[in-house]
């Protein structure tokens, strides 16, 4: 199976258009206002999109917030990047959640198992994140605590991605998507079609060799 591709923290419609033209299968809109890639409800229930999913990231609003967000926004994601429990994500639908966690910020990699087998009967995927905080940050993982755990449904990698490493990150890690944003920009929310192009090229390149 070809790696999925979530483009995030997408604040113009133009870099929308590129992505969608590139083949992603997720777009990324994240709802936290400190984020220099804040955007609102209506800016994206305006954006068109024919194949990608639209992807909710949330911090620290409510369920119910959530919820009202993705209805008015017609988002079919909601990527949850706060504390939020196994009960916030059966309020928000297994169907529809996509649920981050942050490997440094276990102390052993059995803490880090243990939440996963807690968080995946209540998401349809997991994220990794390789930072200890918000993501955006440019930070790239140590894939060795991927061969370490079991992970029972898909997730995605994410944490500085870019043309630069993504073939080692999918080689090593072996994710079954990857989630870019800080990699492809030129600055926060402002993507850059050439730096997104490679990025895609190398992603396709990674599926050739896994094939091969």
């Amino acid at each position: 199976m070809n790696q999925l591709i979530k483009v995030c923290g997408m604040t113009r419609v133009e870099d929308v258009a590129n992505c969608e033209e590139l083949g992603a299968d997720f777009l990324g809109f994240i709802f936290h206002p400190s984020s220099p890639r804040c955007v609102d409800a209506e800016f994206v229930r305006s954006v068109e999109v024919t194949k990608a999913k639209k992807v909710g990231v949330f911090v620290k609003q409510s369920a119910a917030e959530i919820r009202e967000i993705m209805k008015n926004a017609k988002l079919d994601f909601a990527q949850l990047h706060g504390g939020q429990n196994e009960e916030f994500c059966k309020a928000i639908g297994k169907e529809r959640v996509i649920k981050v966690l942050w490997p440094q910020r276990y102390d052993s990699v059995k803490e880090f198992q243990d939440d996963i087998d807690r968080f995946a009967p209540f998401c349809s995927y997991m994220l990794f994140d390789a930072g200890s905080s918000g993501g955006g940050h440019g930070k790239t993982l140590d894939f060795s605590v991927f061969s370490e755990v079991k992970i029972q449904i898909p997730w995605l990698l994410a944490g500085g991605l870019s043309s630069k490493n993504l073939l080692e990150a999918i080689s090593s890690a072996k994710p079954d998507g990857v989630d870019l944003n800080s990699g492809v920009e030129v600055s926060p929310g402002i993507k850059d079609i050439n730096k997104l192009s490679a990025a895609f090229v190398s992603v396709h390149l990674a599926n050739k060799r896994k094939k091969s």
